[in-house]
């Protein structure tokens, strides 16, 4: 099953935070009595949500965290990636794969197209859609109808 970590989830959360209070900063202690998570837990996810270059920091009195740049520039899959690492659903979807069948694998190259699939849907839908800020219906209409309709596969209804 593909599933993200609790703390690709709760790092969301917190990103979606920093999206909707876009005037000053905020600190970690803030950030977690807002969303109910750990303190140590909020830290261990703002550090590295700064490592990636997704929020940035400042120290001081007035010190605190904000998003890096506006969330609309922020996608899902940049979220995923901070947190989990680059996406590979398969060892040949990895850029360095050293899948020793390969050559004469017949599935590879549909798990390869798979792959490219689900990061460009990520890299599609931004922090402010997953923050609630905005919506893109445009894209998932079709989706939405076909979803409500029992017609996606794995989907009971």
């Amino acid at each position: 099953m593909l599933r993200i970590s609790k703390l690709t989830d709760y790092a969301t959360l917190i990103l979606a935070l920093l999206a909707r209070e876009t005037t000053g900063r905020h600190t970690a202690t803030e950030l977690a009595e807002r969303s109910r998570l750990p303190a140590t837990t909020v830290s261990k996810l703002l550090k590295q949500l700064h490592r990636a270059g997704l929020v940035e920091s400042t120290r001081g009195l007035h010190g605190g965290y904000r998003l890096a740049r506006p969330a609309r520039q922020i996608s899902a899959g940049a979220i995923l990636s901070a947190l989990e690492g680059p996406l590979a659903l398969t060892e040949c979807s990895t850029h360095d794969s050293r899948c020793d069948l390969q050559a004469n694998c017949s599935v590879g190259g549909n798990w390869q197209r798979i792959n490219h699939a689900i990061h460009q849907s990520l890299e599609e839908i931004t922090l402010a859609e997953l923050a609630g800020l905005e919506s893109n219906p445009r894209h998932f209409a079709m989706f939405d109808v076909r979803l409500r309709n029992g017609v996606i596969a794995g989907v009971n209804r």
